[in-house]
């Protein structure tokens, strides 16, 4: 039986919440957005989903991704050397009419984005500091606090997040990298989304390495 006509992929616009708030903003493909999450300069890759009542700025987030309720990537920090770490030494404007938000701490800010790759689990109420680097196929614990790099296909929890086991050996990692399956078209992942379900990682790859 010919089931190619089931495989045709739906409508790839992204999925964004009314409630959601974003600002200079990239959303890739089938990518959702959910309610009341709040993005400022971030790009989101194709197929990634953001949880309600997320948070990101100044962040890239790779395709695949899956990000759960409450977390926070890129929370900014707060100027601890001035005399108070409050926003009216930043953000004046708010309270002032004559005083202009402080572009040199906005740019201190900008100048720490967080790069999150594909395929990574971000769990229930996380935070990832500013500047951090978050590898392929990584999962982040619920309710960690990530403050250093994270290696690609690394499990870390904790405050502050440790890591506690690699999802698979080196070279399993290895051939997943060179697969690069989040960069397949739809149709193909479609396809083989049935041998995800029930191969083990090895027999998927041997199958699916040879795959045109």
């Amino acid at each position: 039986m010919d089931r190619s006509d089931d495989l045709v992929p739906k409508d790839p616009e992204p999925r964004i919440h009314s409630t959601a708030e974003l600002k200079s903003c990239r959303v890739g493909r089938y990518a959702a957005i959910g309610e009341r999450v709040v993005l400022r300069e971030v790009t989101v890759g194709d197929f990634s989903y953001f949880e309600r009542h997320a948070e990101a700025i100044y962040t890239t987030i790779g395709k695949f991704c899956s990000i759960a309720a409450n977390t926070r990537i890129n929370a900014l920090e707060h100027p601890m050397e001035r005399l108070t770490t409050h926003k009216v030494s930043y953000r004046p404007n708010e309270y002032f009419r004559w005083l202009g938000v402080d572009g040199g701490f906005r740019e201190r800010r900008r100048s720490k984005p967080v790069t999150i790759g594909h395929d990574v689990w971000i769990g229930h109420g996380a935070v990832i500091l500013p500047g951090v680097t978050v590898g392929n196929g990584a999962v982040i614990g619920a309710n960690a606090v990530v403050s250093g790099d994270v290696p690609a296909y690394t499990i870390v929890a904790g405050i502050p997040a440790k890591p506690l086991r690699r999802r698979f050996s080196e070279e399993i990692a290895t051939r997943i990298e060179a697969l690069a399956w989040w960069e397949w078209s739809p149709e193909k992942l479609a396809r083989a989304v049935p041998d995800m379900q029930v191969l083990e990682i090895e027999t998927f790859l041997d199958r699916w390495e040879t795959q045109a």
